[in-house]
């Protein structure tokens, strides 16, 4: 029995490294801006080559401006329709983005609206609702809306990023961690009692 406790409290122990890291994108606050703007520094620290995975939701959606402006994280690239809960405001199936010419800047060129990264001082390139690949660069990972202009951005979106075991722990893994230690402890002392 302690044996198939101990190895439970080695598997809670083992829970502190979820690879995965949710971080909140805001249109306005980490719009690229005409390259004016910072985007968001996520904090992650990526080396060049290494794996690393990035999601958002297909019905996470975001704003360039008035009009038809809403998108995902792929930007104005066809025509969006609201879904309940989007954040648009709009009534579910109402067409609220359509297809916007593409943004040119030194940094690349890019969907208005999109989900845009820079790792470090390296080249931009797109993440969207989904990207698997390398970093291109050494650096801390940032996060851009992709515009030229934030004054009439609104909204946010969730980005899930997976950087196998170099993700910050969440709060739930460490507190499993502690007590698949502390349960790792516990039935070693009990042992070594009889």
């Amino acid at each position: 029995m302690i044996k198939g406790l101990k190895f439970l409290g080695a598997i809670l122990a083992l829970a502190v490294f979820p690879y995965a890291q949710a971080i909140m994108v805001d249109a306005k606050l980490h719009s690229y801006n005409g390259g004016l703007g910072t985007g968001l520094d996520t904090g992650i620290l990526l080396t060049t080559g290494q794996s690393f995975e990035t999601s958002v939701a297909l019905e996470d959606v975001w704003s360039a401006g008035a009009s038809l402006r809403w998108s995902n994280a792929d930007g104005l690239d066809g025509d969006t329709f609201s879904t309940v809960g989007d954040g648009s405001g709009a009534a579910a199936g109402v067409q609220i983005g359509e297809v916007y010419p593409l943004y040119t800047s030194v940094g690349g060129t890019f969907h208005y609206g999109s989900l845009v990264a820079q790792i470090g001082t390296g080249a931009f390139f797109k993440l969207g609702t989904s990207f698997s690949g390398t970093a291109n660069a050494n650096g801390n990972l940032k996060l851009f809306y992709w515009d030229s202009n934030f004054s009439d951005n609104i909204e946010a979106i969730d980005v899930s990023i997976k950087t196998g075991n170099t993700s910050v722990p969440d709060q739930g893994g460490l507190i499993l961690s502690v007590l698949g230690f502390g349960m790792l402890a516990l039935f070693s002392r009990l042992k070594k009692r009889s």
